[in-house]
């Protein structure tokens, strides 16, 4: 039984983004992860909440992951299929497939985590025994691999990445995994069809989570940029001093670029939820005093970032003071404001966010709940801020879990079954903390006069500037925002030209493509988003009827890292 006045409230925010995979000419989808991690973890998050309503959390949804979902189901319900691979799965005839075609299968249909996703299927790892096998003769022996065997691997891989409990309820997805091989034409599309069900279903089902004020959705500015960087890159130096930094000094009219990225994240929450968000996660979390602001004005509530900004933060608010133990300032939410407008930031706890990214994949499911309690209590029981403790614990909540046994299944049933029946644990929302603390003396609220510029990842942008071949991209991109704004000002371009190039840029203008820059980043990795990154700036260009310039033949950047989680997700801390 819950005590009438918890101890601690606990925000647990998981966040949902992918860039925009589709080539904008062709309308064709270069790489398949949205669909996939749609069928695979946006089903099971939702059906964790649905199973036990007693839980709460927050939901981030980014606006370019919406408009790849909801153009999935338009290819579903019309029948003209975008994305490649996808529409592999349901092709009648393999046996006339081109030499492309098949190659796009091979190289696409083992990447996953193989010790979690691959290997514990007999049938999947025959296959990919088989393909390391013929892989070594060279030259094209893949070509011996019939339209039976990539029959069984477009089946097995998308099985591979079906959400676990859509594998307890689906009688599809149960018969295939049981027959294991030698699938019929009928039987692979019966998963294309259930795919299609899965993927146009998902808005509606966080849509009823919300409406029965079970979960709050909030979103970030449109195409996920960083919005202190396009305001100013010489904010890059609050939490770097000596960063190098692009040669372009500043990005051209990033203001108003900023609010547009803003004020069209809040249209497509209206339009897709009924209202617009309360709260945003400022892409990558990445705030500085003018991003909260320019959120403010926009009459966003409230916003949330990383540990690192808020240490940073206290430093450049109060001027050398000591910093105090974290427990004294992490665990309440701020204030700020620039006289006129206010906006209220919550801040991440990177211990316990990491520990769920990273550690908990590794531990059994009781000792990872048990570890998580413990920690929360120790907070409360240590707490001697002022009112009652607040954490937030953010994190993404797509690509931690095929780390995990069962795709996260039995942690995530168990973590929320024992949060939502503790007796000093509140699982509630940003939004209702923020109502709380208006009403609450118990919740006060402190003031922070100055907000040190930088993200979740470290407290800086050193993700996504101040190496050369980061740098280079924003050059590259500075070049590009210049001859826009020549061609726009000249007005030659029809309205419907002018809208395919704004959107255009927006998608140039999206962190992601930073994010992989690196050689600590894997080879493929990196080659993959530097390759779409150039094609898009390549097709703003040609949106904009201008030649393609040659340095976007090149490469930016080279990876031959192998990070932790395969690049996708960092910590909070430099460990």
């Amino acid at each position: 039984m819950k005590s009438s006045s918890p101890k601690l409230y606990l925000n647990l925010y998981w966040h949902m983004h992918q860039p925009d995979y589709r080539d904008t000419l062709t309308g064709e989808y270069v790489l398949p992860w949205t669909y996939l991690h749609a069928m695979k973890d946006y089903t099971d998050m939702a059906w964790h909440l649905e199973s036990l309503p007693a839980a709460r959390v927050t939901f981030n949804f980014v606006p370019v992951l919406l408009d790849q979902l909801e153009d999935y189901a338009d290819q579903f319900a019309t029948g003209k299929m975008r994305d490649p691979l996808l529409a592999l799965l349901a092709e009648p005839d393999l046996k006339r497939i081109s030499t492309a075609q098949h190659r796009l299968i091979l190289e696409s249909c083992f990447k996953c985590n193989h010790e979690k996703m691959l290997t514990p299927f007999a049938d999947y790892q025959r296959l990919y025994n088989l393909y390391v096998a013929v892989e070594t003769q060279g030259g094209h022996a893949l070509d011996y691999l019939s339209s039976r065997y990539i029959a069984d691997l477009l089946v097995w891989y998308h099985l591979a990445w079906t959400g676990e409990s859509v594998r307890r309820t689906s009688s599809v997805v149960q018969a295939l995994m049981q027959k294991g091989s030698h699938f019929t034409l009928e039987e692979r599309q019966a998963l294309f069809k259930l795919i299609g069900e899965l993927i146009t279903d998902l808005i509606p089902r966080y849509k009823k989570l919300k409406h029965r004020g079970q979960i709050e959705i909030s979103s970030t500015p449109h195409h996920h940029p960083i919005i202190p960087l396009l305001i100013d890159l010489k904010s890059t130096r609050d939490a770097m001093p000596f960063a190098p930094l692009p040669q372009c000094g500043k990005y051209p009219g990033g203001q108003a670029r900023a609010r547009a990225h803003i004020v069209s994240a809040q249209t497509s929450h209206l339009k897709r939820f009924g209202c617009e968000p309360d709260g945003m996660w400022p892409s990558e979390g990445a705030v500085s005093h003018a991003t909260l602001t320019l959120l403010a004005e926009h009459g966003v509530k409230w916003a949330a970032s990383g540990e690192g900004v808020l240490a940073h933060s206290i430093y450049k608010s109060f001027n050398n003071l000591d910093l105090p133990p974290r427990q004294q300032y992490l665990y309440q939410p701020y204030r700020v404001t620039d006289g006129e407008h206010e906006i209220y930031c919550f801040f991440r706890d990177d211990q316990l966010s990491d520990k769920i990214g990273f550690e908990y994949s590794k531990l059994f499911t009781r000792d990872a709940v048990n570890d998580f309690i413990a920690a929360l209590d120790n907070i409360r029981d240590s707490y001697d801020g002022e009112g009652l403790p607040v954490v937030s614990v953010i994190l993404d909540g797509e690509n931690a879990w095929e780390y995990y046994p069962y795709n996260g299944h039995y942690f995530l049933s168990e973590l929320y079954e024992a949060l939502s029946t503790h007796p000093d644990i509140e699982m509630t929302t940003f939004s209702d903390t923020v109502a709380r603390s208006k009403a609450d003396e118990a919740l006060p609220v402190k003031t922070l006069p100055a907000i040190a510029a930088g993200s979740w990842v470290y407290g800086s942008f050193s993700t996504w500037i101040g190496s050369p071949d980061k740098n280079l991209g924003w050059d590259l991109l500075c070049k590009a925002k210049k001859q826009y704004d020549k061609v726009m000002q000249a007005g030659t371009l029809t309205p419907a030209e002018q809208a395919a190039c704004e959107h255009q840029l927006a998608i140039c203008e999206g962190s992601d493509w930073f994010w992989w820059f690196g050689d600590y980043n894997s080879a493929i990795s990196v080659d993959s988003f530097d390759r779409l990154y150039r094609q898009n700036l390549g097709n703003l260009y040609r949106l904009l009827k201008l030649p393609v310039p040659d340095v976007l033949n090149r490469r930016i950047s080279v990876g031959s890292g192998d990070p932790a989680m395969g690049g996708t997700m960092r910590r909070g801390q430099e460990s």
